[in-house]
């Protein structure tokens, strides 16, 4: 699976959204990759719609917040923390990839 707003590897699928005020990245490891994520592990990151605000880190999408970050890297290496996998196995769609100040 893969497009602008979705893309999947290793187990990790990721999920783009914009909401009325927000933008929105879920994470989720699925069954039968080889990531060494928990299954069913969610992670998400947030960003107001216009892009310029402090991105949040939450357990999923709809979740409370746990951390805000200024830097993409910085809230990828949070969401991967929470998976249980490194940043560099998080699939990031294309949609997301300007997401950070």
């Amino acid at each position: 699976m893969s497009d602008d707003r979705t893309a999947e590897r290793d187990g990790i699928s990721a999920t783009y959204d914009e909401t009325e005020t927000e933008r929105v990245l879920e994470f989720t490891a699925v069954d039968g990759g080889e990531s060494t994520a928990r299954a069913g592990a969610t992670a998400a990151i947030a960003q107001n719609i216009e892009g310029y605000a402090m991105l949040k880190v939450r357990p999923t999408a709809d979740g409370d917040e746990l951390e805000r970050y200024y830097g993409f890297d910085m809230a990828l290496d949070h969401a991967a923390e929470l998976l249980g996998v490194s940043p560099h196995d998080l699939p990031v769609p294309a949609a997301a990839e300007d997401m950070g100040m």
